[in-house]
C-alpha cells in the first residue's frame, strides 16, 4: 500500500508534466535554478568542514532551523502545502490509519522539495567529518530533520482541511493568513537592525535555538563534536520528541479530515440581478470582464492575489525608516504593479470545466484575452496609481513620479501581454471554489511554483528597456530621462501587450479543446 501511495504521486507529477509542453519547459528552467541552489548549499556546508567548530555550529543551526520554519510556515502564506496525495480525496478507500501516515510521509520525502531538503541535510555530514561519532550523529539526525519537515507540513495541510469544514473559519482564512504576513515587517526589520548592530549575536541566537524542535536536530552533531555528550543526548531527545508530538498531532487531524472533510458552500441570489454584467458593454469581451470582476470581488482564490498591496508599501516603509530615507518607498508602486499584472497568468485554470461555456459559444481567443486584462486592469490600475502617489508624497520626491509611472507601465502593460499569452498556454491545479485559497490543489505546488517563475523572467525581460532608462534618470539626476522613461514605458509597455493579446488569442483559438481537456483531467485527478 506504501509502495502504491509513492507510485500515485509521481504518476500524478508525470501527467501534470505531460498536458503542456510549455509548463515542462518551465519546471526544467526552475529544475536548474533549484539544482543551483542546492549546489551552491552543499559547496557551503562541505567548506564548513574546514571552518570553526563555533562558525560551522552557527550556520547549520540558524539555517536549518530557517528550512524547518520554512516547511511548516511558507505553504500557508504561498502556494500551500504540496499535497499530490491529498488526505480528502483519500477517504472513501479502506486504508489502514498506520499505513496512509507512512505512505504520505514517504511519498513528501521523495517530492521534489524533499528530496532536495535531503540532500542539503546529509551534506552536513560533510561538515562534521572531523569527528567521527559526530558525522555518524549528522547522518542520524540528518533524518530526523527531514522527517520532522515533512511531518511538520502534513499537519500544517492536515489541521487546515480539518478546519476548512467549518464556514466560519473558510470565511477569515485570508484575514488569518493576512495578518502574520504583516507583522513579518517589524520582525524582519528588528532582526535585520539586530545583525546590524552585533554579528556577535548570531552565536547566541544559535545556541537558544539548539534547544528548541527547530534547532536541536541540527546542534547534536556540534555538541558531539566539542565533547558535550550530555547537551547532545538532551537535544536528539528534543527532537524525537518533536517528531512523536507532529505524528501524534497528524494522525489525529489527519482521522478528523477523512471524516469532516471541507464542503464548498453556496450563495442564492435574487432573481432579475446581472450585477456587473449589466454595467459593462453587452459584448464578448465586456461580459468576460464582468464575469472575471465578480470572481475578483467574491472569489477568495483571487482576492488573495491583493494581499501585497498594503504589505508591500508596509515593509518598504520599515526599512526606509530603518535606513532613515523614505527614497526606498517609492519601488512600492512599480512592485505592486509587477506583482498583480501576473495575477492572472493561469488563469483559465480557475474557471475549471467552465471554460466549456467559452467553446460552446464560440468565443474568439482575442475577446477572452481583453475581457480578462481589462478586468485586472479596473483593479490594478487606480491601486497602482494611488500606492505611486502616496510613495511620492511621503518621500516628498516629485520629481521623480514621470519615471516611477513609466516602470508601472511598463510592469503593468508588459505583464498584461505575458499574461495574455501564459494563460492560454498553462493548466496548473488549482484549489476548488470554496476551498481555503492558501491550500494547494493535488499536483500543485512546485509546477505551480515553477511555472510562475518562468513568467516571472519574462515578464522582468520586457522591462529591461524602461529599467535602464530609469536608472540613468536616477544617476544623472536627470528629468528629461525621467519623462522619457514614462515614454518608454507606455509605448513598449503598449506594444508588448498587442502583441501578447495577439499571440495568446491566436493559441487559444488552436488550443482551445486541447486546455478544455486538461482542465477535465486535472479534476478528474482531483
Amino acid at each position: 500500500m506504501v509502495a502504491t501511495l509513492v507510485k500515485l504521486r509521481f504518476l500524478v507529477l508525470r501527467n501534470s508534466l505531460k498536458r503542456s509542453v510549455w509548463q515542462l519547459v518551465a519546471v526544467i528552467i526552475g529544475a536548474l535554478y533549484g539544482l543551483g541552489v542546492l549546489g551552491v548549499a552543499v559547496a557551503g556546508l562541505v567548506a564548513l568542514g574546514f571552518a570553526p567548530v563555533e562558525v560551522a555550529t552557527t550556520v547549520v543551526v540558524l539555517a536549518g532551523s530557517a528550512v524547518i520554519l520554512g516547511w511548516i510556515v511558507v505553504p500557508l502564506v504561498a502556494f500551500g502545502i504540496e499535497q499530490t496525495l491529498d488526505p480528502a480525496r483519500l477517504m472513501v478507500f479502506p486504508l489502514p490509519m498506520s499505513k496512509l501516515l507512512v505512505g504520505l510521509t514517504a511519498a513528501g520525502v521523495l517530492g521534489v522539495p524533499g528530496i532536495v531538503t535531503s540532500i542539503a541535510a546529509l551534506a552536513t555530514i560533510a561538515t562534521w567529518l572531523r569527528s567521527p561519532f559526530a558525522a555518524v550523529a549528522a547522518a542520524v539526525c540528518a533524518v530526523v530533520a527531514v522527517l520532522i519537515c515533512v511531518v511538520g507540513s502534513r499537519t500544517v495541510a492536515a489541521l487546515s482541511t480539518s478546519l476548512q469544514s467549518r464556514r466560519r473559519f473558510r470565511e477569515l482564512a485570508g484575514i488569518l493568513i493576512f495578518i502574520p504576513i504583516i507583522l513579518l515587517g517589524p520582525l524582519i526589520v528588528g532582526l535585520s537592525r539586530g545583525i546590524a548592530l552585533s554579528v556577535d549575536a548570531l552565536p547566541g541566537i544559535a545556541r537558544a535555538l539548539s534547544w528548541s524542535p527547530l534547532g536541536a536536530p541540527w546542534a547534536v552533531p556540534a555538541d558531539i563534536a566539542i565533547g558535550d555528550f550530555g547537551a547532545a543526548g538532551l537535544k536528539f531527545l528534543i527532537a524525537l520528541a518533536t517528531l512523536a508530538l507532529l505524528v501524534v498531532i497528524w494522525r489525529w487531524s489527519l482521522g478528523v479530515a477523512l471524516v469532516s472533510p471541507a464542503t464548498s458552500g453556496s450563495k442564492r441570489v435574487a432573481r432579475g440581478k446581472t450585477g456587473l454584467f449589466g454595467v459593462l458593454p453587452a459584448t464578448p469581451a465586456g461580459a468576460i470582464a464582468a464575469r472575471a470582476l465578480t470572481y475578483w470581488r467574491r472569489d477568495p482564490r483571487y482576492a488573495r492575489q491583493l494581499i501585497v498591496v498594503p504589505l508591500i508599501p508596509f515593509l518598504l516603509w520599515f526599512y526606509s525608516n530603518n535606513l532613515g530615507s523614505f527614497a526606498l518607498l517609492n519601488a512600492a508602486g512599480p512592485i505592486i504593479a509587477f506583482l498583480l499584472a501576473l495575477g492572472i497568468y493561469t488563469d483559465i485554470s480557475y474557471d475549471g470545466t467552465a471554460f466549456a461555456t467559452h467553446i460552446a459559444d464560440g468565443v474568439r481567443g482575442r475577446d477572452d484575452r481583453i475581457g480578462r486584462v481589462a478586468a485586472l486592469a479596473v483593479i490594478s490600475v487606480p491601486l497602482v496609481i494611488a500606492i505611486t502617489l502616496i510613495s511620492v508624497a511621503v518621500s516628498n520626491s516629485w520629481a521623480q513620479l514621470p519615471m516611477l509611472f513609466g516602470l508601472c507601465a511598463a510592469a503593468l502593460l508588459g505583464g498584461f501581454g505575458v499574461v495574455s499569452v501564459s494563460s492560454s498556454q498553462i493548466v496548473v491545479p488549482v484549489p476548488a471554489a470554496g476551498d481555503n485559497p492558501f491550500k494547494s490543489a493535488p499536483g500543485a505546488g512546485f509546477t505551480t511554483a515553477l511555472s510562475g517563475f518562468a513568467t516571472w523572467g519574462v515578464s522582468l525581460l520586457l522591462m529591461i528597456p524602461a529599467s535602464v532608462v530609469a536608472v540613468l534618470s536616477l544617476v544623472f539626476a536627470s528629468a528629461l530621462l525621467g519623462w522619457l522613461t514614462l515614454v518608454v514605458g507606455v509605448v513598449l509597455g503598449a506594444v508588448f501587450f498587442v502583441i501578447g493579446v495577439r499571440i495568446g488569442g491566436a493559441q487559444l483559438d488552436r488550443r482551445a479543446p486541447d486546455l478544455l481537456v486538461r482542465l477535465r483531467a486535472q479534476r478528474s485527478a482531483a
